[in-house]
């Protein structure tokens, strides 16, 4: 008898009912247009443009800021006795766990694998030009965050939009927009493609078939958590956040250690197909269209997700904490995914699987020792966690 029938079936009867919403919702927020032989989301076209207007406007503050960012998140301008709820690093931890997740692993094995290597080198300008968007709008988050008279701090596009619209003389526009911002959050914090690879990743690894199980087993864990406020969101994140870095990482150098004469011809890979006619999917536009969605989805920057969290802070100088949250779309894009792309390019698992998906970074890990997928098992359900924790908490 097959034990595991009603828990699939009801994991089936789930998926029936939520995927018509979900493709719905799909098809009006990532509105495409055809372009070349690849197809540009237009709210892509959208972010990435602000992204360029801003690195232009505060004259490459991705790289001027860097230095001060890091002065920032060690605490050197930190004071206590500052309105706010959460230290310069805690702030930062919530921010990064809200970023950094599934999309560094799932989302770049797809990128790679539906616009090849040189996916990964548009991913890194996606991510270079990113820190000056989420420079501006943590920094605007903050300036105009509300302090309740309980201490409690919020903040985000909700309150920004409508004062920057109210001043142009569009005050309803403004209105409309804070209030589907925070329709749109609450949907933003189902954020169901997390737990899905983390468990698909988990079951490859253990096995185990109850997927229902899985996702009450982790909303418990969660719930736990985001009933002790912003304060126990911020202490779980500031450990949870280096912890999962550093076992991705490690995984990762062990990889490359392995396979470190591919290296270079990797690197060379993924800068010469960013610019190839024959990258996999619509040429080299097609590298640059997929490189950029995921860096966008991946380091969430102009997507208002930051703002949130690092508002929170302990500051009086709304600025500060805008140079800290630059440093986000360059440890999640930069850093995380390019290291990633890395890896499976080198490992040869681009060409000897055919997932596109967190299985495609589980082979690349298993060219190196059979149970190494269980390192990355551990990393995919501690970057569920932290997204969904910070998500649960703003949605």
């Amino acid at each position: 008898m097959n034990h595991n029938l009603p828990a699939m079936n009801l994991d089936q009867t789930i998926n029936a009912w939520l995927a018509p919403v979900a493709d719905w919702l799909g098809a009006v927020v990532f509105y495409a247009v055809p372009l070349g032989d690849a197809d540009l989301p237009l709210i892509l076209a959208w972010l990435v443009a602000g992204s360029i207007v801003t690195t232009i406007y505060f004259r490459f503050i991705n790289l001027r800021g860097f230095k001060h960012a890091l002065h920032v998140i060690r605490g050197d301008f930190s004071n206590r006795s500052l309105a706010g709820e959460t230290s310069p690093f805690q702030a930062f931890s919530a921010a990064v766990s809200g970023t950094i997740g599934l999309g560094n692993i799932a989302g770049v094995a797809f990128a790679i694998a539906v616009g090849g290597p040189g996916a990964a080198f548009w991913m890194c300008v996606a991510g270079f030009l990113g820190m000056s968007a989420k420079f501006a709008e943590v920094a605007l988050a903050t300036k105009y965050r509300v302090i309740r008279p309980d201490g409690t701090v919020t903040g985000g596009a909700m309150h920004y939009v409508p004062i920057a619209l109210n001043r142009v003389g569009m005050p309803r526009l403004g209105k409309f927009l804070a209030g589907f911002f925070c329709v749109a959050t609450i949907g933003a914090s189902l954020t169901v493609f997390q737990v899905n690879q983390a468990y698909s990743q988990f079951r490859a690894v253990t096995g185990f078939e109850h997927a229902f199980v899985f996702g009450v087993v982790i909303a418990v864990w969660i719930g736990i958590i985001l009933f002790g406020g912003m304060k126990r969101i911020s202490s779980w994140t500031a450990k949870l956040v280096p912890f999962m870095c550093v076992l991705f990482l490690i995984g990762c150098i062990v990889v490359l250690g392995v396979n470190y004469e591919a290296i270079p011809h990797g690197l060379y890979r993924i800068v010469t197909e960013a610019f190839s006619t024959d990258a996999v999917a619509g040429g080299a536009l097609g590298a640059l269209i997929q490189g950029f969605r995921r860096a966008s989805f991946s380091n969430e920057a102009g997507i208002g997700s930051a703002p949130m969290a690092h508002a929170t802070v302990r500051t009086g100088e709304p600025m500060s904490q805008g140079f800290a949250a630059l440093l986000e779309p360059f440890l999640d894009t930069v850093v995380l995914c390019v290291i990633t792309a890395l890896v499976i390019v080198v490992s040869g698992a681009l060409e000897t699987s055919d997932a596109r998906d967190i299985a495609l970074a589980s082979a690349a890990f298993a060219t190196v020792v059979p149970w190494f997928p269980a390192v990355l098992a551990v990393a995919a359900i501690c970057f569920a966690l932290s997204t969904v924790i910070t998500w649960g908490y703003y949605g």
